[in-house]
């Protein structure tokens, strides 16, 4: 990277910087946050950036949809400061501690790129790290539709694998609608194996859920307006 843009980088960090500094010590607001109480609100924007991404999806073509994802990630970037500083001030560790702790994982997780080493599944490598489970990285707070794709990608990173529904088995599900809605449980099983199918065709259930949801509503709001156009 050019020296004039690492500059401008580094001047636009350190004035986000300053700005929460003097947050931190002049607003009443921010100066009585913790790492807790902004614990709710990292979580709102880390969806507010997701569906930001979701419109990208839908429209990839329109710039505002891309100022809208600028936006979503200055607010993240401004969470990770915050954290930082908040921990700094109990001096627990600095958002430098923070980079360096992201570049020393990096560089280990990549001993094809940074040493001597052979490039290797991503989850193999993380499993040297100690844990005894590929899943021990899933948050058990994931909302369901998101971990069930997320373990199936770790699961598969370990070289796990079940059998794939065939075309006939997912016409058996469709003509079987009653089995299915029989109990929770037979459900569960039927829209896990769904999931898996489409983790087989590269296609992330969470991601074309979202877009459904994107249309879903879109096609709910035109029957709206159509409604109150009749009155």
């Amino acid at each position: 990277m050019p020296e004039t843009a690492i500059s401008a980088q580094q001047q636009a960090l350190q004035r986000l910087s300053d700005i929460l500094d003097r947050l931190r010590r002049e607003c009443p607001w921010d100066r009585e946050q913790t790492i807790r109480s902004l614990r709710y609100l990292s979580v709102e924007e880390v969806h507010e950036l997701s569906e930001a991404i979701v419109a990208i999806g839908e429209h990839p073509d329109q710039p505002q949809r891309y100022d809208e994802l600028k936006k979503e990630l200055g607010d993240l970037l401004l969470h990770i400061y915050f954290y930082s500083k908040i921990a700094a001030d109990a001096n627990r560790f600095t958002l430098a501690d923070v980079a360096d702790a992201v570049s020393d994982k990096l560089i280990s997780r990549h001993p094809h790129i940074f040493g001597n080493g052979e490039a290797q599944p991503w989850e193999k490598v993380k499993m040297r790290e100690g844990r005894k489970s590929v899943l021990e990285g899933v948050p058990r707070t994931l909302p369901p539709l998101v971990k069930a794709v997320r373990m199936q990608e770790k699961a598969e990173g370990m070289g796990y694998s079940e059998p794939s529904l065939s075309d006939r088995a997912i016409e058996q599900l469709e003509h079987d609608g009653d089995d299915i809605f029989a109990s929770e449980q037979a459900f569960g099983d039927a829209l896990l194996r769904l999931l898996h199918q489409a983790h087989r065709h590269g296609i992330n259930a969470d991601d074309a859920l979202a877009a459904a949801n994107h249309r879903y509503q879109h096609r709910v709001e035109q029957w709206e307006q159509s409604q109150t156009k009749k009155q």
